[in-house]
């Protein structure tokens, strides 16, 4: 494809790259439109490995013949850094923004099928912690993850760069929406696949989760919830064991996305 030089901030072909800082927005046209952006040569590497195919790719001129390289059948945009600024609304300092057409979603039974360890993050918004979160199952050994329907977006641009690109290496679906918010289904799913239940929450009657490991039964499904309101009611109670991290120091909790690190650790195949 040849590589086009555009000087306009706001020319159309430039459209998927438009206020990429406008979170509300990309959440809502993102997934709408079918598309997510790809950011630094080595995410969209990736992506593209993955067998995730570009729309197009938005470079300035230090980064040409990387872009070039990693996405040769991909119309190449080439802009000066004012314009990429101007257009994303912030400094785009990694080399290549890439706009990725997104892939459809495998049903739960197929990305649960012969898992042994599966990680699933309940209304989990910050997008941050689901890309760490994904790292940390791509790293630990986890074989899926799944996200509820009121999870942030694992392809949304923060939480891509975050996880490495690793979002793109871990099999995951969103569950649908349903009774009990999809827990139903899911629970039902999760159990048909063989995957025992561990929803790690603080609770009176929780096992500490080193003696959990101790005894861990072969495939286990564990579930996560946002900080602050922790697990709805659905998921405990779609739960075959309530899991818990033992804490000092006054301490009840860690960051979501440490205690996915600490729990799949310990739970690891």
């Amino acid at each position: 494809m040849p590589v086009v030089r555009i000087e306009d901030p706001s020319d159309p072909r430039l459209v998927d790259y438009r206020d990429l800082t406008d979170v509300a927005l990309r959440r809502r046209t993102e997934p709408a439109e079918g598309l997510y952006i790809a950011e630094s040569a080595k995410v969209i590497g990736r992506a593209i490995a993955a067998g995730h195919r570009p729309r197009s790719v938005l470079v300035q001129e230090k980064w040409l013949s990387d872009a070039e390289a990693l996405a040769p059948e991909a119309p190449i945009y080439l802009v000066d850094d004012d314009v990429a600024e101007k257009l994303t609304g912030y400094a785009v300092h990694r080399g290549a923004l890439a706009s990725m057409e997104r892939p459809a979603l495998p049903a739960v039974a197929d990305v649960v099928a012969g898992a042994r360890l599966v990680l699933v993050l309940e209304d989990i918004v910050d997008h941050t912690n689901v890309g760490a979160a994904f790292r940390a199952a791509a790293g630990l050994g986890a074989d899926a993850v799944l996200v509820t329907p009121r999870c942030a977006d694992p392809l949304y641009r923060r939480s891509v760069r975050v996880s490495m690109g690793t979002v793109f290496q871990v099999p995951w679906t969103r569950i649908p929406e349903g009774i009990e918010g999809g827990w139903k289904a899911a629970r039902d799913t999760l159990r048909e696949a063989g995957l025992h239940v561990a929803a790690l929450a603080l609770a009176d009657d929780a096992v500490a989760l080193d003696a959990f490991a101790a005894a861990r039964p072969e495939q286990v499904a564990l579930v996560l919830g946002a900080e602050g309101d922790g697990l709805s009611r659905n998921a405990l109670a779609s739960a075959d064991t309530i899991v818990t991290i033992p804490m000092a120091g006054g301490v009840d909790s860690l960051n979501v996305a440490a205690a996915a690190s600490v729990a799949l650790w310990a739970l690891r195949p």
